[in-house]
């Protein structure tokens, strides 16, 4: 993988996780944690190619939807 696509791939997670964040509610960092524990940022690295293609709203919902089947519950 060249520089130019982990950097792509970094800065797309860096605004999926803001942007999870503030639909959440939630801190970034806090954002990070709970994607980490319930698999959401496993999930945006596998599934990068097809992820990036599509609004950053429909990955957050997809964060939502893998993260509530791990397990993670939202206030």
């Amino acid at each position: 993988m060249s520089y130019r696509e982990k950097k792509n791939r970094i800065e797309y997670m860096v605004t999926c996780v803001g942007d999870f964040a503030h639909a959440h509610k939630m801190t970034p960092a806090d954002a990070f944690s709970f994607l980490q524990k319930f698999k959401g940022l496993d999930f945006l690295s596998d599934c990068y190619d097809v992820e990036h293609s599509q609004s950053i709203d429909t990955a957050v919902d997809d964060l939502s939807e893998v993260c509530m089947r791990n397990g993670g519950v939202f206030a």
